[in-house]
């Protein structure tokens, strides 16, 4: 296959720890094609999508890849287009992904699908999961961010298109400094934002559990939080350690995963604390290296299998 990713720029990734290395590697031991292009790349011309693409070749040294000039090229001509692309998922996000979707519309292959990344905000989309959460408020008013910390005591806040754990706020029963984060985080009324009841088994890892093609690794990675830290997120410092799935964890998978499947996500991430869903991760899941080098288990192999099959 002429397998195309769109997403962040190559020289930047750490290939010790990078999902997407993991899949490029995978693919070129199958003889796979491999091409890459960003965001920045993408253009509707003459009435179809088509992106600057550089088509490259893995060494195996520190100077991780060779690229080809880049090359104009329809997305329809490639087998697949994956969208790797991290967020933040801002409107230039969006663009991208209804440029993707036209390019469906030609034959392309594109997965996740567009349509199915822009109807999934990856904190959102756990209410539609609702008996797998922790109490949950999601709005921009201040009375009633206030009356949900008077009625749970202790709780967290969040924006809703934030990553890596960016902006996550705990506030602890004297509400100190919630006046604040409330102001802060909805730019004084103007922007909705999450309010969750705080789960005080993350200090046991804030789980990523991974769902690949209707089907759940047996393994997930816990990151566990650091120090005085709330957030596990290996961004925030948190520090991983795989683990098999509980049966809660084999439960909340397997009740997501055929819906998402479904949908066109092939590849999503659920984040789970304790008993409870926090989050549904379809733009560009990570945790594969983790777990590979931790279990044996080879999830990069086992994504490549389901992109084959889709």
């Amino acid at each position: 296959m002429k397998i195309a990713f769109l997403t962040d720029p190559l020289e930047n990734f750490n290939i010790r720890k990078d999902s997407t290395f993991a899949m490029m590697r995978e693919a070129s031991q199958r003889n796979h094609e491999l091409y890459a292009f960003m965001p920045n790349d993408l253009a509707y011309v003459g009435g179809q999508v088509v992106a600057l693409a550089r088509r490259i070749k893995l060494t195996g040294n520190t100077n991780w890849f060779e690229a080809e000039q880049s090359k104009e090229c329809p997305l329809h001509k490639f087998d697949v287009v994956l969208q790797r692309k991290d967020p933040p998922f801002d409107m230039e996000y969006v663009y991208a992904t209804y440029l993707l979707e036209l390019a469906e519309h030609s034959g392309a292959r594109v997965f996740n699908k567009p349509a199915a990344i822009r109807n999934h905000n990856e904190k959102f989309s756990i209410t539609e999961f609702s008996q797998f959460i922790t109490p949950t408020l999601i709005t921009r008013d201040e009375v009633r961010l206030r009356h949900f910390h008077n009625e749970h005591r202790t709780i967290i806040l969040k924006p809703l298109d934030g990553m890596g754990g960016a902006g996550v706020f705990k506030v602890g029963t004297d509400g100190m400094n919630l006046g604040s984060i409330i102001e802060t985080l909805t730019a004084n009324g103007t922007r909705t934002i999450m309010a969750q009841r705080f789960i005080p088994e993350v200090k046991e890892g804030d789980k990523r559990l991974l769902l690949i093609g209707g089907k759940t690794v047996p393994y997930a990675l816990a990151r566990i939080p650091q120090g005085n830290e709330v957030r596990g997120n290996l961004a925030a410092g948190g520090v991983g350690k795989a683990q098999p799935l509980s049966a809660h964890d084999l439960k909340i998978a397997e009740t997501l995963a055929p819906i998402l499947a479904h949908r066109g996500l092939l590849l999503v991430g659920c984040d789970v604390i304790g008993d409870f869903l926090t989050e549904v991760n379809v733009t560009s899941p990570t945790c594969f290296q983790e777990i590979t080098q931790q279990t044996g288990f080879n999830v990069a192999a086992m994504f490549i299998d389901a992109l084959e099959k889709a």
